[in-house]
């Protein structure tokens, strides 16, 4: 009885062995030399390494698949740094919603409650500011349904022409996807389905509109729903919602919005982003359709 015990606990304890390694058993794993492994952890924290009571590395395996990752997304071109937080953020799973992402990212954007008429009055006067600036950047809108969609369809086949990029989403339906506009479909517990968004990402002209449609509202009129939103001309914050719509893509299986995530979409912004009178001229815009929309 006490030898099988012990016999268990020698298997055991030699399986755990198995599932980490030294710094030279990664390092010939993945042909990355033992010192660049030591620098990436000094710079970056990773590869991420756990240490004995003496002191010494040790990496579970999933480390060299990780560092494996890095290696092939600097030979993609990308720095290390944006390779690294790629695969770190691969890691966890993608976050299945923008607007509760960007609040808590960014609490500076302050939340206000917005009715659907005032928000289709900022995502006009958005699509608007768009088109007449003639910036080509990354484009994303959430429409809960492909019925709201096909209201806007003409509008956002039009961006779409000059965009780089554009992916609209809602729950599932019959819209296909065209070379220049990916339709991303939702299930119905995606809780993207709540949200109304519409992101462009690109330098002279990062703005983004992030809401979440507040529950309970069964019984009221359409137009007089209320939405929780943010909207902000940050760049920062805009990268992160674009960033959050393409993860949200790619894990639907969109291959361009893994590449949007590998290339244009990695690291941080550049550009000196919007002009001071971008926000007016949106605020004006927004204001002139929903006053239109009283009428």
């Amino acid at each position: 009885m006490v030898s099988r015990l012990y016999s268990s606990i020698m298997d055991a304890t030699s399986r755990i062995a198995q599932e980490w390694l030294t710094i030279g058993e990664l390092a010939e794993a993945t042909g990355v030399a033992a010192a660049t492994l030591r620098a990436w952890e000094s710079r970056h924290g990773f590869p991420q390494a756990q240490r004995t009571p003496r002191g010494h590395r040790r990496y579970a395996r999933s480390e060299v698949e990780a560092v494996r990752d890095v290696v092939r997304l600097r030979e993609d071109g990308l720095q290390l740094e944006n390779a690294v937080a790629l695969t770190l953020e691969a890691r966890t799973q993608a976050p299945a919603a923008v607007y509760p992402e960007v609040v808590r990212r960014h609490p500076a954007e302050r939340p206000q409650q917005l009715r659907k008429l005032s928000l289709l009055g900022l995502s006009w006067a958005i699509e608007d500011e768009v088109a007449a600036s003639g910036a080509r950047g990354h484009l994303f809108g959430a429409f809960q349904s492909w019925r709201n969609f096909s209201f806007a369809r003409d509008r956002w086949d039009e961006l779409a022409r000059t965009a780089r990029s554009t992916h609209v989403y809602a729950l599932d339906g019959e819209v296909a996807s065209t070379a220049a506009l990916h339709a991303v479909h939702l299930e119905a517990d995606a809780p993207m389905v709540r949200e109304w968004t519409v992101v462009h990402d690109s330098p002279e002209l990062p703005v983004a509109l992030a809401a979440w449609e507040l529950p309970g509202q069964g019984a009221l009129p359409d137009r007089d729903r209320v939405f929780e939103s943010v909207w902000t001309l940050d760049p920062a914050a805009v990268r992160d919602a674009a960033r959050l719509c393409a993860s949200v893509a790619a894990g639907r299986g969109d291959p361009d919005a893994r590449d949007l995530l590998q290339g244009p979409l990695a690291g941080s912004p550049t550009g000196a982003g919007a002009s001071p009178g971008t926000a007016t001229r949106l605020a004006q815009r927004a204001l002139a359709y929903v006053e239109a929309g009283h009428r």
